[in-house]
């Protein structure tokens, strides 16, 4: 796994559009607001040519045009590491004019993002070996004042950590808005996470079954390379020519792949469907953990919900499932480096991933 070099104090953070630009509000002042922010602390700022742009159809550009920023991005040598603009609906559009070859080859850069930017993040890891950070696009950046996972996401692209933990409050619903772009996190709900062995819960007398798996009582404790991101995009390239994943996982089997899955567009039968092709396509073959976010699509329909979901087939793997964990379109989200081999440790609603860069 390839690694790029750390964000210096001073350095140059590059901003890219191949999913939604920062065309409107609250998008528009968030992103202005980021930058500004950037500045502040020190960094130096470069725009790619669709930050700003909307002409698209569910992305800031055509395709030809954002995969054409995606390759010009990664080769400058002015640019440390690149910040998605936003998510969206269309990157996938984009992939046929990235040349992941080539990127396998260049001096790899951080790329950040989250959601649609699963098609690069995931990509990036699979295809061309090199690590990039699950975490927050560049509007978010632009909140006064920055929770504690921008912080940590901040810690990871300049190299000042390499361990999160889970953040004890998250947002069912957000106050910025157009008039309030600016707004933080609403952060009201306490963080409760649901960890499974197999289809077993593990609460109270059921744990001391499973301390021969590297549990205690208090502790499940489970390591595995990071591998996954938004569900609504991964069964989208399953599949497909850019679907490498088998090749991965068996690259590397003797670690073993910890999934991070988080949905945002799928209900829960969607979310089922998709657990059920990524299983038949043989993703999960070399499976050690599963770490799931908060839906936030997952009501309950027709009597299914969304533990029951992801558990029909990942209950099945017999090895531990984390589930409403801080990740993804629910925030705050725990930044996550893709490809890093992870030490994750629960213990009732604590969380903490350690990566390692090797």
């Amino acid at each position: 796994m390839r690694y790029p070099k750390f964000l210096a104090q001073g350095g140059t953070v590059g901003f890219l559009a191949p999913s939604f630009g920062c065309a409107t509000e609250p998008y528009l002042s968030a992103f202005d607001n980021a930058r500004s922010k950037f500045q502040a602390l020190g960094y130096r700022t470069v725009l790619g040519p669709n930050c700003y742009e909307s002409a698209g159809v569910g992305i800031s550009n055509t395709p030809e045009k954002c995969g054409a920023e995606v390759m010009e991005m990664f080769g400058r040598e002015d640019v440390d590491c690149l910040i998605s603009c936003g998510g969206g609906e269309m990157m996938c559009e984009i992939l046929p004019y990235v040349d992941f070859g080539k990127l396998s080859e260049t001096e790899p850069k951080w790329f950040m993002g989250y959601s649609d930017n699963t098609n690069l993040t995931y990509l990036l890891a699979t295809l061309a070996d090199t690590a990039s950070v699950y975490g927050p696009c560049a509007g978010a950046f632009g909140m006064e004042p920055w929770h504690k996972s921008l912080e940590d996401a901040m810690g990871i692209l300049s190299g000042k950590q390499q361990t999160v933990h889970g953040y004890g409050l998250w947002e069912k619903e957000s106050l910025k808005d157009e008039d309030h772009p600016l707004m933080p996190y609403h952060v009201t709900e306490p963080l409760k996470l649901r960890s499974f062995v197999g289809r077993v819960e593990m609460t109270g007398e059921c744990a001391a079954e499973f301390e021969g798996n590297g549990r205690s009582q208090e502790q499940l404790r489970f390591s595995g390379r990071l591998l996954g991101g938004c569900l609504d995009c991964l069964v989208n390239l399953s599949g497909t020519r850019f679907d490498k994943t088998g090749e991965f996982t068996e690259r590397y089997q003797e670690d073993g792949i910890i999934w991070f899955l988080e949905a945002c567009d799928l209900n829960v039968f969607a979310i089922r469907r998709a657990m059920w092709q990524l299983e038949e396509t043989g993703w999960f073959r070399h499976v050690k953990g599963f770490l799931i976010g908060r839906p936030l699509n997952g009501s309950e329909m027709m009597g299914l919900d969304a533990y029951d979901a992801v558990l029909e087939v990942a209950g099945r793997k017999g090895v531990p499932v984390v589930m409403d964990a801080d990740l993804g379109h629910l925030p705050p989200m725990m930044p996550l480096i893709v490809g890093s081999l992870a030490e994750v440790t629960v213990s009732g609603n604590q969380m903490e991933v350690k990566m390692n860069l090797v």
